[in-house]
């Protein structure tokens, strides 16, 4: 009887740890199975815990997002130990799982969850007793938000979570300020999310590709927040306003400014031109009197760029001049003047984009300072080869704004790429950590260069509290000083480094079709541009006309792009050769035309809308029963129309009709085929050889037949006798 008895006694058990919910028990193994909750954050208060916090408050939301009931969701926090190397911070931000404890009980937050249902999350923590002793001394701890429960048919189990950092710059009730290590200053990226624009051509009306640009412009739009949120922080706290450098790209700007003056979506006009405006004003007080520096235009990834080939085969250096030249549009659209021989491009540039700087003016490169190789860790400025100095951004900074893609192993945490505002309070806490919280002082103040995400897309009050917090950080009490960027590029360079190598990370360099595509449309626009000449009247340079193609083969090497195709990549640079192309072409006649002789010329009317003189060529296609004469170059000039005669030969006569189109000696298309109708009422000399010769067999052939007549009546005349 003890067997069954025991039996019996241990079912017992499991159904009361059922009932109860075991929580202590529930939260240790993670769930195999895809996430069934999304855990949203949208509070957490305080992001810096001083000696003078008292509670530390989470918020957010829990959504059943799989198809089971859950059964009484649960929460606590849990907090880690302090971490004291790069190696346990990378590890937190990547989201490993870490060695935490308890820093509340499970709390539940409502019976059950349906599918589709949502739960309010709050969970609130005096940072006294327990908490104060986990977190006492200045640090930056791991902290986990746990979410467990019960799915319908399945076992208790962790259901979501969200791993972030916690900096503490005094332990709850400690008075002692940790010491100031670091000098920190921030790149402020004023970028657009994606290209928009559609065409641009010379002397026209700005076309784009929908009106999602004015949306970013408008209050709580991307870009709106950006410089809210910047503005807000240059009244408030004016040592980390003086700590930011905007970082601004010449294509944004020039795109915004031309919908100021009206623009075109859809066909339809677009309504954000006031909206730009209003933009704009804002952003040159904002970058008045601060440090200002251009991004490549539209920012492209210059080592894509390089790969474009001209007609001849070799690389076009104008893209790269292009790419470069962008802080004479910054000076244009703000009235300032940008930080000369400085530029942020993204990826990492190869010695060919290297050397196209260096040629370009630009001395300090800034980048990622975990890809540059030299004897000892990257830290401070180095020389490059070439010439060019490397101004090295944090890349633990870098990496904990950005978030990292969500982990195999771990699918129920939620990563903090796909939640911003866990990314802005990880970047927080690397800037903390790297600034001297949980490292050993060196003697000496580090440099630290922060660097948002490019196209940061966060809301403005998440903007705003990363740089409130930002100056705790700098402020008294602080582990840093806010400085200027300028202060950064005047050090001397201390030793020599070179780019990495397996660390050329352009989104879009690999692509064969991008870079196929854009050599293509690369040397279509040079045939333009060399049958192009200046017309004495206009005085356009035909430059001028084919900048906007340039402007458009850079931005389809765009960083924006993450996996363009070719088409994509190539889809703006087509739309503005296409608004060059179709200025020239030829008219379409209204009537079938007669030709006079069989060698008579055939009247063309060609139409020239563009502001500079073009040579052409004539094509004849389709042309049966018809004999073009040799092709010639012909010059049409501006803003005109002429009549040219084309020498034709009619190989036959009756209806003929032959297509007749535009062609620029290069062998570029110009304007539309069009289709001319004709009737010859000559022969042609086809035509007459061949009715010569019948008429001569004929000939022959009656004289064939008469001289037999002559001959038998000769022969019946000569027997009758």
């Amino acid at each position: 009887m003890k067997r069954p008895a025991a039996f019996f006694l241990s079912l017992l058990v499991f159904a009361v740890a059922a009932l109860i919910g075991a929580p202590a028990q529930a939260q240790e193994p993670a769930s195999p199975e895809p996430p069934r909750l999304r855990l949203d954050l949208n509070q957490l208060n305080p992001r810096v815990i001083t000696a003078a916090s008292t509670t530390l408050t989470v918020s957010g939301t829990v959504t059943n997002i799989g198809d089971r009931r859950i059964t009484k969701p649960q929460v606590r926090l849990q907090v880690g130990d302090r971490l004291t190397g790069d190696r346990e911070l990378k590890g937190v931000l990547a989201g490993n799982l870490i060695q935490d404890s308890p820093l509340t009980d499970f709390t539940t937050l409502t019976e059950s969850l349906e599918p589709g249902q949502t739960a309010k999350l709050d969970v609130t923590v005096p940072l006294d007793g327990k908490s104060a002793l986990q977190l006492s001394r200045p640090g930056v701890y791991p902290m986990l938000v746990n979410v467990n429960g019960t799915p319908e048919f399945g076992g208790p189990a962790r259901l979501a979570a969200v791993s972030l950092l916690m900096p503490v710059l005094s332990g709850p009730g400690h008075s002692a300020p940790p010491g100031k290590h670091a000098d920190v200053s921030v790149l402020w990226p004023i970028t657009d999310s994606a290209p928009h624009v559609l065409s641009s051509p010379y002397g026209g009306q700005l076309t784009l590709t929908d009106d999602s640009l004015a949306a970013e412009l408008s209050p709580n739009g991307r870009l709106h927040s950006l410089v809210a949120a910047a503005r807000a922080v240059q009244q408030s706290d004016p040592s980390v306003g003086n700590s930011l450098c905007f970082a601004i790209d010449p294509d944004l700007l020039r795109t915004v400014d031309a919908m100021t003056h009206g623009y075109v979506v859809a066909g339809a006009p677009g309504k954000g031109g006031p909206i730009a405006d209003d933009w704009l004003r804002t952003l040159r007080t904002l970058v008045n009197g601060h440090c200002v520096i251009a991004l490549p235009y539209a920012d492209a990834d210059l080592t894509t760029l390089g790969k474009v080939r001209s007609a001849n085969g070799t690389p076009d250096a104008g893209l790269m001049t292009t790419a470069l030249s962008g802080e004479a549009t910054i000076s244009q659209v703000l009235q300032t003047q940008p930080r000369q021989g400085v530029l942020w491009p993204d990826g990492t540039p190869d010695d060919q984009a290297l050397s196209a700087m260096s040629a370009a003016g630009v001395q300090t490169v800034l980048t990622d300072g975990s890809k540059l190789q030299a004897d000892s860790p990257v830290t401070s400025a180095v020389s490059l080869p070439g010439g060019l100095r490397a101004q090295p951004i944090d890349g633990v900074i870098a990496s904990a704004m950005v978030g990292s893609a969500p982990n195999p192993q771990n699918p129920t945490t939620v990563s903090a790429a796909t939640q911003p505002a866990i990314a802005s309070q990880n970047g927080l806490a690397a800037i903390a950590f790297e600034a001297g919280l949980g490292r050993a002082s060196t003697g000496s103040s580090a440099k630290l260069l922060v660097a948002p995400p490019r196209r940061w897309d966060v809301p403005v009050n998440e903007l705003t509290g990363f740089l409130q917090h930002l100056g705790q950080l700098v402020g008294p009490g602080g582990v840093a000083t806010s400085a200027p960027l300028s202060e950064l590029l005047e050090q001397d360079a201390q030793g020599t480094a070179s780019f990495a190598a397996g660390t050329h990370d352009q989104p879009i360099s690999a692509g064969a079709d991008v870079t196929d595509t854009l050599s293509d449309l690369d040397g279509q626009a040079a045939g333009l541009l060399s049958a192009m000449r200046v017309d004495t009247i206009h005085r356009v340079q035909p430059d001028a006309v084919v900048a906007p193609v340039r402007n458009a083969l850079v931005r389809g090497a765009s960083t924006a792009f993450r996996a363009p195709s070719g088409a994509t990549a190539g889809a703006n640079a087509d739309a503005e050769l296409a608004a060059i192309r179709d200025q020239v072409t030829v008219e379409q006649p209204r009537q079938t035309i007669a030709l006079a002789s069989g060698s008579s010329p055939l009247p063309v009317a060609v139409s020239n809308g563009l502001p500079v003189g073009i040579t052409a060529q004539i094509a004849l296609k389709n042309e049966v029963g018809i004999r073009p004469e040799q092709v010639q170059n012909w010059f049409f000039p501006a803003k005109g129309g002429t009549n040219e005669l084309v020498q034709i030969e009619a190989l036959r006569a009756g209806r003929l009709s032959v297509d007749v189109s535009l062609t620029t000696p290069a062998g570029t298309q110009l304007g539309t085929t069009a289709r001319f109708e004709l009737t010859s009422t000559e022969y042609g000399p086809i035509t007459i050889i061949i009715t010569v010769v019948a008429g001569c067999a004929l000939l022959l052939l009656a004289s064939r037949r008469i001289y037999r007549r002559v001959k038998e009546g000769r022969a019946a005349r000569a027997e009758s006798r």
